[in-house]
């Protein structure tokens, strides 16, 4: 069996507060895109364990893994003895605010309740999700959708359109535990636009934006030369980093507008080209 695991990007990102339970108040509208990791699951017979393989050997394949982590979870709430195969083709990196870990724990949970013919219900797995990772149920949906708590109460919604989308992430990660802890005592640099932005009926905002720029001002820089192009009508990080989005005018730009990124930002820059799906 074979599944895509999506990136996605936040179109919107509010921070209400820090929780009792040390965890952040949350509302975002989350969005899928056509850029995803792949992953292959064979079903193995009663005591092989679980098997995993990634392409990417700077990721780690033991339990600190979030696909492993989502196998055992999988097979322990099933009463299953643990008989899976699973190789992981990466596409999305990692420390990128695209959620790619998030994304292949749930096609994992996904492919196996089809895989074993377990057919827990959506609700089910959601919960399993929930203890894996903030993100991962909203990865289950396959849809654009608000999530609120601390990101694991996933509502769908449709969208109005697909957007065409550069992404730009420098060679550095942001640690998602390092955005949030800089949060309440952040402050805005100086000419830099962190006020909500509207395009398409859309609203873009993202409150991570400040505490990253503070300590990442390369990424400030960046989201200004963005929205100076012509071709850019939004310009935004996405989650906690490190990754800009820019919205394009048309989808037809991107390759122009990302030659002219490296050239004039950072001869390193990670460039994509995708949509909303």
């Amino acid at each position: 069996m074979q599944l895509r695991a999506p990136a996605k990007i936040n179109l919107s990102f509010r921070i209400h507060g820090r929780r009792a339970d040390g965890f952040h108040e949350i509302e975002t509208l989350m969005v899928p895109i056509s850029l995803a990791d792949r992953l292959t699951m064979t079903r193995l017979e009663s005591g092989e364990g679980i098997q995993f393989e990634c392409d990417d050997p700077s990721l780690p394949t033991a339990d600190d893994n979030l696909v492993v982590r989502a196998a055992r979870l999988f097979f322990a709430a099933t009463n299953r003895d643990p008989a899976v195969r699973i190789e992981l083709g990466k596409e999305i990196p990692h420390g990128a605010g695209l959620g790619g870990g998030s994304s292949d724990a749930a096609a994992a949970l996904l492919g196996m309740n089809e895989l074993l013919e377990v057919d827990l219900p959506l609700e089910r797995l959601a919960a399993l999700a929930s203890a894996i990772g903030s993100d991962v149920p909203f990865f289950l949906f396959r849809s654009a959708a608000i999530c609120r708590g601390r990101g694991e109460l996933v509502a769908p919604v449709p969208l109005s359109q697909r957007l065409p989308l550069l992404l730009l992430k420098p060679a550095f990660g942001v640690p998602t535990p390092s955005a949030y802890s800089r949060w309440k005592d952040s402050r805005e640099l100086p000419n830099v636009v962190y006020a909500a932005q509207e395009f398409a009926g859309f609203t873009f905002v993202n409150d991570l934006e400040r505490p990253v720029f503070e300590k990442h001002v390369f990424l400030a820089a960046a989201k200004m030369w963005l929205l100076s192009q012509p071709e850019v009508a939004v310009a935004m990080m996405s989650g906690s980093g490190s990754t800009l989005f820019a919205v394009l005018r048309e989808a037809s730009a991107a390759e122009s507008l990302a030659v002219r990124a490296r050239s004039e930002l950072d001869a390193e820059l990670w460039t994509h080209a995708c949509e909303t799906v």
